[in-house]
């Protein structure tokens, strides 16, 4: 049996790593498990874990072309890596000793990244002092002072505050110019004192929306800005902040123009809630702002005071970002950027053309892999990609890829200043006026106010703000255009006081909204939520036209519109707020391509068995955000309630506990659910508690109670080596309790025991009689050991680049039909014929490991039993 097993796993490994016959080489599995482009070829160099050198997840070469590397939790290592082609590709690996460390002391390490430069070795240290390594968080420079080739000097050039942790400080990269360094930091760090702001510190949170902090507690006490980047000379006495409003980016790199980009994290707990925002790829301008917030403030790209992403990447964790300029690849290679994604395994090609004040971006798949936790990378000396996997204590491997077809006629290629629009040349001057106070500012920028392109608008509105008030104040109430009206009310609002209030408000209803086109009537509301948040509601009269005002368009035409000025007519107390959103409430239909994605998430159910299952578990019922968003607003509403309104919200809110959202979205319905509570009569409260939901839930309200028997634990990570001892024999088990937990294991979403459960998977009547207690064990908990091919997901190869993984359902003519999602199977993806290049096996189970974790040893042995017999109560193991 074994035997049988083993032949057919080889079978599927070698079948699945290319076309064609003739003799196969024997191929590194951690190798044969990479999707490469053509031409490419990848090379497995090293394994740090089987040497016991931890987890890889920094890199930089030095100038004499030998490769450091940084364990996560451990020391920095010096590596001679052979050349491409050698007969060996073992590379020569070396611990360094730092200052007075010795052998079992470490004396730099613990690191997010490194950086070689200015004969330096620039250290982004992510720890808190203690025994093992005496360093805080912050970023270090290292010196050979005496010429030996190892690093004696020692220099913190900062250190941070905050949470050290995955969203604290990370990458680092030199400047076009060759005389800095820019680095990107998390939102779990604060921004230090800086020397200067290309944008200006007056960020507030500027959402009207009622807050809602994570009901799990992630960052709840981080607030503005977030994330952030920011430029130092190599010395780190000067230091400026240059762009804010990220969630958690791990690296940044400029393109052969000097623009810079970075890959910036989603918050997957929100997934299925209005304010959820992908993983995406930003352009880092002077002064820019990304609208990071904590819990359910973060704000929309649609924000005319942010910018948005110039590509949406969809569900993931991003770790690297490179620019191939370097690299020995042919042109279309050469020049991308690349983003590694380590959640799934997946190498983004991300491909860049001029748009305007910045770029527009398609993206493909370049390298990825089952599992493949990508870290770092960066083109070598020799002009191949280096790249490692690891991270939180993960197996971690180093790799090359290098191309192998002939260069000779390919041409240089690549951006230039002159294939940038004019826009481009535009924000660029705007920025210079970012440095500070200039005479000439004001007279520059107002005029671009009213630009049509976002990024210059941005770049011009920055500029103002960087120029006494004094000099712009009434030149902004004075505006006639509305576009450019609102663009520096929105700069009043963050630089003025409340005095002004009234007077901005005015200014902004003077606009004619009916002349406006969409994105300006978003843009006047954005302006008004704005002056309200920083300086209050106004009074009297005003508040009075401004809820006339607001009232005649609403609702609007579109959600954005709706989003806005509902919660501003909530924070107003209009008396038409409370009815009129629970109408929208009601009806509202969420936008199909709003912040769509290069990558969806059905794609990714496949690629990590253990994310995959919590995105199964969620799109087989997601929540419709434009609602919730409504709920949300609705929940904060002191006013404009009646017993007919409430019995429309909280019956709602009841309905909505249904739907599967990210781990908070429980939390988050819970909470706007109690917002709403406070208001009720004291008298009804019991009624409108139970009528919304209250009993469904939790005691903490982030979980659904449910009916059914659930595991007791404690749980663990059960390998086959540990579990296998506990089926050996099997007897006097529990058959009720056995079912229980093959039920709470979701087994019985896919496959039928006497009966009873799903078809997607093999019933699993007669298991028992044909395979031993060990082989289901490790079918369990290893399903992609061995794949059925009845049941076997196929990778669709698409024209793209990109793939498509699922189980083929069926085909006709003109399309496939594929399965995705196996705890939804009659959700059908249909994929065009015309748009695949090619079919393989995946080596990915459509089964997910892990789902017996939850068990303890005496559940994971009633579970087996009730395997072994099929649940037929007269069976053996119940005797």
């Amino acid at each position: 049996m074994k035997n049988w097993l083993m032949a057919a796993l080889i079978l599927t490994i070698v079948g699945s790593c290319g076309e064609g016959g003739g003799d196969q080489k024997e191929v590194d599995p951690k190798v044969a498990k990479l999707k490469l482009p053509s031409g490419f070829e990848a090379e497995h160099l090293y394994s740090p874990g089987e040497h016991e050198q931890g987890s890889w997840v920094g890199m930089t070469f030095d100038d004499k072309d030998r490769l450091l590397t940084v364990d996560q939790y451990g020391a920095i290592y010096r590596l001679e890596v052979p050349a491409i082609g050698s007969d060996s590709l073992t590379p020569k690996v070396e611990k360094l000793i730092i200052g007075e460390s010795g052998d079992d002391k470490i004396g730099m390490g613990y690191a997010q990244a490194l950086l070689y430069a200015f004969n330096s070795l620039y250290v982004m240290v992510n720890h808190r002092a203690n025994d093992d390594f005496d360093k805080n968080t912050g970023i270090y420079r290292l010196q050979d002072t005496n010429g030996d080739d190892q690093f004696d000097s020692i220099t913190m050039l900062r250190e941070f505050t905050g949470s050290p942790g995955e969203h604290g400080p990370h990458s680092m990269v030199v400047s076009p110019d060759g005389e800095s360094i820019y680095l990107v930091v998390g939102n779990h760090i604060d921004v230090p004192e800086m020397d200067h702001y290309r944008i200006p510190r007056v960020w507030q949170d500027d959402n009207l929306i009622p807050e809602i902090k994570d009901p799990r507690g992630h960052a709840n006490n981080r607030g503005a800005p977030g994330g952030w980047v920011a430029k130092i000379d190599p010395e780190g006495t000067h230091w400026e902040l240059i762009s804010v409003g990220y969630r958690n980016p791990f690296d940044i790199a400029f393109n052969e123009v000097g623009d810079l980009f970075t890959y910036d994290s989603d918050m997957e707990w929100d997934f299925g809630m209005p304010w959820y925002r992908p993983t995406r790829m930003n352009h880092v301008t002077s002064g820019s702002e990304y609208g990071w917030r904590t819990g359910n403030k973060k704000w929309s790209p649609d924000y005319t005071d942010n910018l948005p992403a110039v590509l949406n990447i969809g569900q993931g964790s991003p770790t690297n970002v490179f620019y191939g300029t370097n690299a020995n690849f042919p042109a279309d290679y050469r020049h991308a950027l690349y983003a590694f994604d380590w959640s799934f395994g997946i190498m983004y090609k991300i491909n860049l053309t001029p748009e305007g004040g910045s770029y527009s971006a398609t993206g493909e798949e370049f390298i990825s892999g089952s599992p493949l936790p990508l870290t770092d990378g960066v083109i070598g000396p020799d002009g191949a990609l280096y790249f490692m996997t690891g991270g939180r204590r993960l197996q971690s491997d180093l790799y090359r890829v290098h191309y192998t077809g002939d260069l000779s006629e390919e041409e240089a290629g690549g951006l230039t200043e002159a294939d940038l629009p004019e826009e481009h040349g535009i924000r660029r001057s705007l920025e210079a006026y970012h440095l500070g106070e200039d005479a000439e500012a004001i007279d520059f920028a107002w005029p671009h106010l009213s630009h049509e392109d976002r990024f210059v608008q941005y770049a011009a509105r920055i500029a103002v703000e960087h120029q006494p008030l004094s000099e712009w104040q009434s030149k902004a109430l004075n505006e006639t255009d509305p576009r450019a009206l609102t663009q520096a009310i929105i700069a009043l609002a963050r630089h003025g006081d409340a005095s002004q209030r009234d007077a901005m408000i005015q200014a902004l209803m003077g606009i004619d909204y009916e002349s406006l086109n969409e994105e300006d009537r978003l843009n006047l509301s954005r302006a008004l939520e704005v002056v309200i948040y920083r300086h209050g509601n106004p009074t009297g009269a005003v508040r009075d036209q401004l809820i006339s005002y607001l009232d005649e368009h609403f609702p609007a035409e579109t959600n954005s519109l709706n989003r806005v000025i509902g919660k501003i007519l909530v924070a107003l107390e209009a008396p038409s707020a409370v009815p009129q959103l629970l109408t929208l409430l009601e009806n509202a239909e969420d936008d199909p391509n709003y912040q769509k994605t290069l990558t969806a998430s059905s794609d990714l159910i496949l690629r990590n068995p253990q994310y995959g299952l919590d995105i199964a578990n969620m799109l087989a019922n997601v929540p419709p955000a434009q609602q919730t968003y409504y709920a949300t607003v609705l929940g904060g509403a002191k006013a404009g309630w009646d017993e007919e309104a409430y019995e429309k919200y909280f019956n709602w809110t009841h309905n909505a506990f249904q739907y599967k959202g990210g781990r908070s979205y429980v939390g988050f319905i819970d909470r706007a659910r109690k917002m709403a509570l406070s208001t009720v009569p004291e008298g009804k409260f019991d009624y409108y508690d139970e009528l919304s939901g209250g009993k469904l839930l939790s005691e903490s309200g982030n979980e659904i109670l449910v009916s059914d028997v659930q595991p007791e634990g404690p749980g663990r990570r059960w390998t086959v080596e540990e579990a296998a001892p506990l089926v050996q024999n099997l007897e006097n088990r529990d058959l009720e309790n056995g079912k229980a937990m093959y039920n709470a294991a979701l087994c019985s979403s896919c496959h039928a025991i006497g009966g009873e459960g799903g078809s997607i998977g093999p019933d699993l009547t007669q298991l028992g009689s044909r395979f031993a207690p060990t082989d289901i064990l490790e079918a369990t908990l290893d399903p992609s050991a061995v794949i059925s091919d009845q049941y076997a997901a196929m990778v669709f190869v698409m024209g793209d680049k990109s793939s498509v993984v699922g189980r083929l359902i069926r085909e006709d003519d003109q399309n496939y039909y594929i399965s995705q999602n196996p705890f939804a199977p009659t959700m059908i993806k249909e994929v065009p014929k015309d748009q695949v290049t090619s079919i393989n096996e995946s080596e990915v189970s459509v089964m997910m490991p892990g789902l017996v974790n939850r068990l303890n040893e005496e559940e994971l042995k009633d579970l087996m039993a009730y395997l072994v017999s099929g649940g037929n109560p007269n069976h053996e193991v119940y005797q």
